[in-house]
This record gives C-alpha cells, structure tokens and sequence, in this order.
C-alpha cells in the first residue's frame, strides 16, 4: 500500500546526552530522530544477520505464557482498521506462545499473500524476561519498562498515546508519518467509545485522504512530517503527538517506552468526556462564559493559581500535590454517581 509522503522531515540528532535531551529535546515538543542510539544492542545486531537470528535470540528469553496478537486477511493489504461501518475492526485476535509466533513469521517471510500479524505493546517483562538485561535501555528513558512490537510488513493507522515515546527500530524499516497535536480538528477522530487498541484513531486513510469526505485534512497534511527509522534508530515522539506506523519488511520489531512526567494518573480523557458532556452542547453565549473559566482556572500557563488568595484559604485554586489531586477527582466521581442516582428515582 502506498502513502503519501509529507515535505517536512524530522530532525535528526546523534551523539544524544540524557542533559542534552532535557535541556534541547524535551522542551522543544517537537519530534528528533535519535540516528544509532540503540544500534549497539545484541538485539539489533542479530537482526542484521538475518530474522531467523533475531528470531532465536527472542526465543532465548521467551516464556511459554501465551502472548496476545492481532493478524489481518492479506485482502486488508497489511492494514489494521476499522469495518466499514465502524462497528467492529477488520483483524482478528489470537493468543500463542511467542516462540511459536517467530515461527509463524519464518514462515511467511517468502510467501506471497502473508497475512499481516502484529504483537503490539508487550511488556518484555512479561514476553522475555532478561531481553532488558541485555539489550539495556537508553539512559534518557530512566527506568521505564520496555515494551516490544513484533510482526511484518502492516499499517498502524494515525493516532496519539498519552505518553511521552522513545521508539526503537529493532529489524526492518519503519515510516512513521507525523502530526502535532493542534492538528486534532483536522484528522477526523473516530469513535472514542470504539477505538483499534485504546488510542483515539483518526479515520482518514492516508492512502486515499478523500478531500470531499474529508476536507479539513489538507490542513492537517500541512503540519504534518515523516521519519523513516532503519535498524538501531529510535525515534522520540511528544506526548499526545498523532503517528500513522508502516513497517515495511517482512519481520519487524520495535522496542518502545512509554512514559509520563505526571505520575498521578488523573486521566485528562476522562475530563474531556465530561466536558464534552455538560458544556458542548451549552448555548453559545454560555459555552463563551465557560471557556473565559477554563482559560482563567485550568489553562492558565506557567501562572501561580490562587495568589490572590491566603494560601489556607486557596483550595482548589491552588496546585495540588498527587494525593490531594486524587482525592478531589474521587470526590468528584461521587458527586456525579449521586447526581445520576437521585435523577434516575
């Protein structure tokens, strides 16, 4: 399947430092191609060699605890998506040992019509205890889990995870096509209460971006860049940047980590939702009232909240430290369970 490729590429850095990244990468919110950062790793070098190699270095350390994969008629042209009527998705969903999952992508490597096959999001923990041990993380993620992505040639279609991203090309190429979040207005996002895996997906085929069906997309297309990954790349992605994934060869395999700077674990979708819920569909000169609130107590910049305020006296207009934070969404929480209750009598 062919894609169209956006003018803009993304930046590209060697030699990177954890305080180079702080000071340079992080604060940029932009995404860099880290050139060779993990091109060291047994993993990587096997890889090189050929897939059988890569494939018996993963088996060294596999469990036989089932893993959970997805795979996709060839008629679906290595694409994980949707149905058409975007009540289901066109893949099915299985679970085996990862040993014999290699197996199953030996075999396919020089067969015409493969079925597409991903295993996504594996904590390597779990999958290959002691694959970390030796295929060490790169200093700028700390302590953050691995988690390993093995499968062929396929499509991951454009969407945002709620995390900071390291990817790591481990085999195969990989073109990752790139939004920031401002373009979210312009991707046409799909169901939040139906998604492919958790992440919200926008629904536009980059393949064939309908622009009578789709027509905001061109603006989207303006701001958006690719970077194309070979074996010992990774690529830092943003939080909540969007990412449509083509792997190109037969036997692929990323390493990702996922992490956020925000460890309460507040969930801001769930916020989103409620917003949608209660001020959408308000009257526009009340929907104005509360957008002046929201800009005055939730996006208020780097601006100390509340200083006008006592410091006793503050409570919410404050910044709250995690348990406070917590204890206020569970408060919340109730209040809503209880609204919902008495309405329902």
């Amino acid at each position: 399947m062919d894609f169209p490729t956006p003018e803009r590429r993304t930046v590209e850095m060697r030699d990177i430092t954890v305080a180079r990244f702080q000071a340079e990468v992080r604060p940029a919110a932009r995404p860099v191609i880290l050139k060779g950062l993990v091109a060291g790793w047994p993993a990587v070098q096997a890889g090189t060699s050929s897939a059988a190699d890569l494939a018996e270095h993963l088996t060294g350390f596999a469990t036989p605890r089932p893993v959970r994969f997805i795979i996709a008629p060839p008629d679906r042209q290595g694409a994980f998506f949707y149905n058409e009527t975007l009540s289901g998705v066109n893949f099915d969903t299985r679970q085996g040992p990862l040993g014999e999952l290699l197996k199953g992508l030996i075999h396919w490597i020089d067969k015409e019509n493969s079925p597409a096959i991903a295993a996504q999001s594996m904590l390597a923990s779990v999958a290959t205890p002691g694959f970390s041990a030796v295929n060490v993380a790169p200093e700028i993620v700390g302590d953050t889990p691995a988690r390993l992505w093995i499968g062929n040639a396929a499509v991951v279609p454009t969407h945002h995870d709620m995390y900071e991203n390291l990817a790591c090309a481990v085999a195969g190429r990989r073109r990752f096509i790139l939004f920031p979040p401002s373009a979210v207005a312009d991707l046409y996002v799909g169901p939040f209460e139906r998604t492919l895996a958790g992440a919200l997906v926008s629904l536009v085929r980059l393949h064939d971006p309908d622009p009578v069906r789709w027509p905001r997309f061109a603006q989207a297309w303006a701001k958006a860049e690719v970077a194309d990954l070979e074996p010992g790349d990774a690529l830092y992605i943003p939080y909540m940047w969007w990412h449509h994934v083509q792997s190109f060869d037969p036997f692929s395999m990323l390493v990702n980590y996922w992490w956020n700077d925000d460890e309460r674990d507040l969930r801001p979708k769930e916020a989103l939702v409620h917003a949608m819920a209660v001020l959408r569909d308000l009257p526009q000169d009340q929907k104005a009232v509360w957008q002046s609130m929201f800009d005055a107590f939730v996006f208020t910049g780097d601006a100390e909240p509340g200083q006008h305020i006592p410091e006793a006296a503050r409570g919410v207009q404050t910044r709250l430290d995690p348990a406070s934070a917590q204890a206020l969404v569970e408060s919340l929480a109730r209040s809503i369970l209880q609204r919902g209750a008495s309405r329902g009598k």
